[in-house]
């Protein structure tokens, strides 16, 4: 069968998600879950594949990686999305004109939504859940990182929909090749909204590839910046948890912004990254390097910053830092510098705050809060199906309601129109 062929099929089976009752769809939802904890050796074999196949060393093999505790994360964030009020069938605006015409504006399905994301077997299972309960099909396009877990997880899916007698071509797996990434961009009339989910890279390639439409997703570059009037004990914790919670994540701090008042505490910011279980190499402006020289330990653990080094989404155990001489002079350089994902202030000065939150041109903003709770789940959306960094449409975490469209329902008794 041909890629047409699956995208036709795709399109004939997205009719009959959408006519599912919402108890049935969270019935189907929870039944997956369960599966995935009572199958959980399948799934892990089948990743263990994949990443016998990269080096440990990638900052990747984080991301790939599945492990009995984030399939039971997976599973209970399925599970938190069947509990959801659905998505469908909201009345968002309803009014009767002079004429006796009744206008309502209600959600609906998109229909179709193809994924394409890299080396992210979670997000087979995210993107399954919140489409399906959303009344949508779903083309995955998936790396070759991850194919054996990707292949793995849609065969789950597959089996639990046959046993309800659902249609298994509303979850559609598209071969790992760069020719089914073509043939997807290109699938005019039968997927509805695309949504890339990866690296700059391969946004910009959905992006400037597309021939259906695109919602961008995913790239970070994020900033925290250290106030003049920021909390030490507090700034130390957010800093840490921003970078090193999990480095591969496009929520993980990438630029520390400090104030020039503050360099004589850096050392003790920083403290924190070079105790990680892997320290983190810090590239500083020379006013930074200075504070850190000889206190910043080991010493090739510090190193000078570059031109390269700020604007970069390092996803690893890699961070630069700015030294700044005022709020506006962080906030200039996070215009310059940022990609609209998620930025953060650390500071007790209310109004540098209430300045920061304005100014900032990004999804998520924090105050004195670590940008690693940029997540679906974290929002309590049940999950997410990327973090939109643009403006027209969704922005931020994209779960339920960011997968549904409307339409208009008009209703008269025999009116025309002058």
């Amino acid at each position: 069968m041909n890629l047409q062929e699956s995208f036709q099929r795709v399109k004939n089976a997205s009719k009959t998600v959408a006519l599912l009752t919402d108890e049935q769809r969270n019935e189907i939802l929870e039944t997956v879950a369960s599966t995935i904890i009572a199958q959980q050796e399948t799934l892990l074999d089948a990743n263990a594949k994949d990443l016998a196949r990269m080096d440990k060393s990638n900052p990747l093999y984080d991301r790939l990686q599945l492990t009995e505790k984030r399939l039971e994360d997976i599973a209970s964030d399925m599970r938190n999305v069947a509990t959801l009020p659905s998505p469908l069938g909201h009345i968002t605006k309803e009014k009767t004109l002079p004429n006796g015409l009744r206008l309502r504006r209600i959600s609906v399905p998109f229909g179709v939504i193809g994924m394409i994301y890299e080396a992210r077997p979670n997000v087979t299972f995210d993107v399954f859940s919140l489409c399906f309960k959303s009344g949508n099909a779903c083309v995955l396009k998936g790396g070759k990182d991850a194919e054996n877990s990707n292949i793995a997880s849609v065969n789950l899916i597959h089996n639990v929909l046959r046993q309800y007698g659902v249609n298994e071509d509303v979850v559609t797996l598209l071969p790992a090749t760069h020719e089914a990434t073509g043939e997807m961009l290109n699938a005019v009339g039968y997927i509805d909204l695309c949504i890339p989910r990866g690296g700059k890279k391969l946004i910009e390639f959905v992006r400037d590839t597309a021939r259906i439409p695109v919602i961008e997703t995913g790239a970070g570059v994020v900033h925290a910046y250290f106030d003049k009037y920021a909390d030490l004990t507090i700034g130390k914790a957010i800093v840490n948890n921003a970078k090193t919670r999990r480095v591969s994540v496009c929520n993980a701090l990438d630029t520390l912004i400090i104030h020039k008042d503050r360099l004589s505490d850096l050392g003790q910011l920083c403290q924190p990254l070079a105790e990680a279980k892997i320290p983190v190499r810090i590239y500083a402006d020379e006013p930074a390097y200075q504070a850190l020289n000889n206190v910043y330990e080991p010493s090739e653990l510090l190193l000078h910053a570059t031109d390269d080094t700020f604007g970069t989404e390092f996803m690893d155990y890699a961070m630069g830092i700015k030294t700044v001489s005022s709020l506006e002079e962080a906030l200039e350089h996070i215009a310059s510098h940022g990609s609209g994902h998620s930025e953060c202030i650390i500071t007790e000065d209310e109004n540098n705050a209430r300045v920061f939150q304005q100014m900032v041109d990004a999804a998520c903003v924090y105050v004195n809060a670590p940008t690693s709770f940029t997540d679906g789940a974290q929002f309590g959306l049940g999950a997410e199906i990327g973090i939109s960094t643009q403006k027209l449409g969704p922005r931020g975490p994209m779960a339920l309601e960011e997968i549904t469209t409307y339409k208009w329902l008009i209703e008269g008794h025999g009116q025309i129109r002058d």
